[in-house]
């Protein structure tokens, strides 16, 4: 039996879809479906049974983990950046987080968990160092705790626990995200909508549409997950990124031009889709200030000497997968919001 917690959200229905891919169905998707946007995420897949997370984290308490536990992918959370109540982040994230870490320790139960790439905030090293991790946010810093919460135990720990800070994910099934999902979306709808796209003007010592990111895609992602289920011995906390800065005008750029390829039309340089207005900028809103990353970059040499050795999807390739991935499951009234 294997358990993923957030399993109707982003990351967690892809994990559920990729134990469905190598036949594994006796899965139980623990969420919240308070929100009805996530339906969709869990509809066509296959699992033995699902169990409310406020039910499932007092079973757990009471009761400890579900016989015959093999795995728990760890996804849920509250992983909306501009929420500020504390108390909630902190008992939802971490509070949450910690018994289902104490119960898997107990019983020997490998746990693969999501940290995050934002526990960096604004440092320009991004490396697994306590040095170099400075969040900017209540967010950042549930997982940030989290992640101390670990390492602290980690000598004594004898079960399977990986971290994976997830840098910039994005690919199916996130609409339900609405303006938390990710710049490719966004830009994809926006797009569609108007046949532009807008991204940030200059911010942070970079141009317009210049800020950076580690990009990784979906796929990557479950491949990481997996991978720890397929390697006992892989323990510890790593970036999960493709270990490459890609600029706002990249991703921008690879959505404009995957649209067109799909309708017919012939790709245009950086410099044409400025000159016509296809990208065009706009102020970063002050509410931004002093808690945007300008600039993130996975370094992935602890990732790569741990033992994982696949390689990471290009970012135009997995854009233009996105992108006819989401023109197959377009939303009449999808919700819009500009890039963050």
């Amino acid at each position: 039996m294997y358990i993923v917690t957030g399993g109707a959200g982003f990351v967690g229905s892809n994990i559920v879809a990729g134990l469905n891919d190598r036949g594994v169905s006796n899965v139980i998707v623990v969420d919240d479906l308070e929100d009805r946007a996530k339906v969709s995420n869990i509809i066509d897949l296959e699992f033995s049974d699902y169990l409310d997370k406020s039910q499932f984290l007092k079973d757990v308490i009471k009761n400890g983990l579900p016989h015959q536990t093999r795995m728990v992918f760890h996804q849920g959370a509250c992983s909306d950046t501009t929420v500020t109540d504390g108390h909630f982040m902190m008992e939802n994230n971490f509070s949450y987080s910690k018994h289902l870490y104490e119960a898997c320790r107990s019983c020997d139960v490998p746990f693969v968990y999501a940290s995050s790439a934002s526990v960096y905030g604004e440092s320009k090293v991004f490396e697994e160092l306590s040095e170099y991790e400075n969040p900017l946010n209540v967010y950042a810093l549930s997982k940030l705790i989290f992640d101390r919460y670990v390492r602290v135990r980690e000598a004594s720990c004898t079960n399977q626990v990986v971290g994976l800070r997830y840098f910039n994910v994005y690919g199916a099934r996130e609409q339900h995200k609405a303006h938390m999902a990710s710049v490719a979306y966004q830009l994809f709808y926006q797009y569609q909508a108007t046949g532009q796209v807008r991204l940030f003007g200059a911010s942070g010592g970079y141009g317009d549409g210049e800020q950076r990111r580690d990009f990784v895609s979906i796929e990557d992602v479950v491949s990481a997950n997996l991978f720890c289920m397929d390697h006992p011995d892989f323990k510890g906390i790593f970036n999960l990124g493709t270990g490459v800065s890609r600029s706002f005008n990249d991703i921008g750029l690879a959505v404009v031009n995957s649209c067109r390829t799909v309708s017919g039309s012939k790709p245009l340089s950086l410099e044409e889709c400025q000159t016509q207005e296809i990208i065009s900028y706009f102020d970063m809103p002050a509410s931004l200030t002093g808690k945007y990353q300008d600039f993130t970059q996975a370094d992935v040499g602890r990732l790569r000497e741990a033992g994982y050795d696949r390689n990471f999807t290009a970012l135009e390739a997995g854009v233009r997968r996105y992108v006819d991935w989401l023109g197959q499951h377009m939303r009449s009234d999808p919700s819009q919001s500009d890039p963050t």
